[in-house]
């Protein structure tokens, strides 16, 4: 799915580095059902909804300079538009899952049990995947993968931010990142937490509409996606902001991220 220039740039993206306390009662599957399943929803390119009814992006969000702006010192690249060329992850197995999280985590693996494992659609220098793992008190680590290696941009990597959520949210973020992936490539991921009455979550990227699912798994999402921009990028290229969208069991959506206060809010 091709998508115009925008202006949203990366400020969602960029407020979702720090692993957020979870809430309790989320029960933690085995490492059998993450092997099988790689958790619930495959995000292939033919997944398609409705993102922002038809609107762009909530226009609060920071501004990037248009594509024939000079970009400021040390500020981002101007942006054009982009593809999402794939948006599928696979399961990782249950062995190299192992081996991902005891490098990650170290002597505090043993703590952990996986949730969802995938592999991304494409691969950067640094990740081809995620790991997400709770322990017994439904705290959150997670992973990211290259190989049978794990690495995590949190320091320590079981640091868990106590904050308490707000009344009535249904989804908090862990990390999310975007990484180049040779030339004229670039890998998003992420992942976060959802709430029991949450039974479908999507995302969609900058002003385009079409949404694909996360795979969900032990109260833990995550999402990968490769992107082409269409022109040549500049040196500091942000991309677009991944958008979060939340559905109940009856197919109503129950939460967008484009609309969540906590992230338009004093952009």
């Amino acid at each position: 799915m091709k998508i115009g220039p925008q202006n949203n740039g990366a400020s969602l993206r960029s407020r979702w580095g720090v692993p957020l306390g979870v809430a309790t009662g989320v029960t933690a599957v085995s490492l059998a059902a993450v092997v099988v399943l790689g958790g619930t929803g495959d995000a292939g390119p033919s997944a398609a909804d409705p993102a922002h009814a038809g609107r762009g992006p909530v226009a609060a969000a920071t501004a990037v300079p248009s594509p024939s702006a000079p970009s400021s010192p040390g500020g981002a690249s101007a942006e054009g538009g982009f593809t999402i060329t794939d948006a599928t992850t696979t399961p990782i197995d249950a062995a190299t899952v192992t081996r991902i999280l005891s490098s990650c985590l170290g002597p505090d693996a043993s703590r952990y049990q996986p949730v969802v494992a995938v592999r991304t659609p494409l691969a950067s220098a640094d990740s081809d995947g995620v790991v997400v793992a709770v322990n017994s008190a439904d705290q959150y680590v997670q992973c990211q993968s290259k190989g049978d290696k794990g690495t995590s941009p949190d320091s320590p990597p079981t640091f868990i931010n106590d904050r308490l959520w707000g009344t009535g949210r249904v989804i908090e973020y862990f990390d999310s990142m975007m990484e180049p992936a040779g030339e004229g490539k670039y890998l998003m991921l992420g992942a976060g937490h959802y709430s029991s009455e949450v039974a479908k979550i999507t995302i969609s990227y900058g002003d385009d509409p079409k949404q694909y699912p996360a795979r969900m798994a032990g109260g833990a999402f995550v999402y990968g996606a490769a992107l082409s921009p269409d022109t040549p990028p500049g040196p500091r290229y942000m991309g677009p902001s991944p958008y979060v969208h939340a559905f109940d069991a009856a197919g109503k959506e129950i939460y967008n991220q484009a609309e969540d206060p906590k992230f338009t809010d004093d952009q």
